[in-house]
């Protein structure tokens, strides 16, 4: 939980570098959250059955876009690669999976120009 609480901590930094498990444990807690917040809105009565759409569930999918976005992007830093490259999602199919791809990778050895490798601090 506390590299979701660490991606929440640079909400809106979209510079410097991030490693796997900080972009893929934030990934997991989101969308436990979400699906929590999903049975809470069938629970209260808040999900609309006709357009699909919950209010907690839909609110906190909206707060959390910009963190969702700039721990993305500095995942994609920490391999080299631009913050632009999850527009390659836009492509149907084959670019969500190279963009998973990109963000399944190890980190790129040494230094480069977005920073430190994270891993070695740790």
């Amino acid at each position: 939980m506390s590299w979701f609480f660490l991606a929440l901590q640079k909400y809106a930094v979209f510079s410097g570098r991030s490693r796997r498990s900080e972009y893929w444990y934030f990934m997991l807690f989101y969308l436990l959250i979400f699906v929590a917040l999903v049975f809470l809105d069938n629970g209260l009565g808040t999900y609309n059955r006709k357009s699909d759409v919950g209010l907690f569930s839909t609110l906190y999918a909206l707060l959390m876009l910009l963190p969702s976005f700039a721990v993305a992007a500095r995942r994609l830093h920490d391999m080299g690669k631009s913050g632009w490259w999850q527009l390659i999602a836009i492509i149907p199919f084959i670019g969500g999976l190279v963009l998973i791809a990109f963000l399944i990778r190890d980190s790129q050895a040494g230094q480069n120009k977005y920073g430190p490798n994270p891993k070695a601090a740790a």
